[in-house]
């Protein structure tokens, strides 16, 4: 007499199950494959690549995507160098993260063919420094078998005023003696995202 109840309320916890993961069905950041990277040029003419070592984030499925950027894993290659940029610039005692949030169509990803790539334009929020700024990128998208990759198509211009780093830059510039560090950051990045 059981049986039968048990077989239905199997059914209806495997039903809730199924129902539950596609609720919460997203595309994940592969922080292995992504890369975020930024260019400062001191002295006028000495142009550096930066990277951030340790980004996370998701696509939801309703196309709500957020990366986080974690700030004190900045790599300059030069471990003092990377020291100053935490505690003098990001001051990532206050503020440990940055964060990129925008809204996607979700839709046309899923209906990318295997292997394809389409240009796209994407609206963007960044938050630094408890200030925030919105930015467009071009971006190339491919469909990969197991998620999909963004590329950006030309470097996107971060400026140091924008999020009251200003006295940081110089704070980094006077203890490194350099007569100039630019303001203007290009940024670029790659990210997959797995699904």
């Amino acid at each position: 007499m059981g049986t039968p109840l048990l077989t239905v309320q199997c059914l209806f916890l495997s039903g809730l199950s199924i129902f539950s993961a596609a609720a919460s069905a997203q595309w994940t950041l592969n922080n292995e494959a992504s890369t975020l990277s930024f260019v400062t040029v001191k002295a006028d003419h000495v142009a550096e690549v930066h990277t951030f070592d340790e980004l996370s984030g998701a696509i939801q499925e309703d196309g709500q995507v957020l990366i986080e950027i974690a700030l004190a894993s900045v790599n300059t290659l030069v471990p003092i160098r990377n020291e100053r940029m935490q505690s003098m610039l990001f001051e990532t005692d206050l503020f440990p993260r940055g964060s990129i949030t925008a809204q996607i169509n979700t839709d046309q990803l899923a209906n990318m063919a295997l292997g394809s790539s389409e240009t796209m334009g994407v609206d963007f929020s960044l938050e630094l420094h408890n200030q925030t700024q919105t930015y467009n990128a071009t971006v190339l998208v491919s469909r990969q078998e197991n998620g999909l990759m963004a590329t950006t198509l030309k470097p996107i211009v971060v400026n140091a005023g924008s999020f009251d780093l200003v006295s940081g830059v110089e704070s980094l510039r006077e203890v490194a003696g350099l007569p100039s560090i630019s303001r203007a950051v290009p940024v670029s990045f790659t990210v997959v995202f797995d699904d």
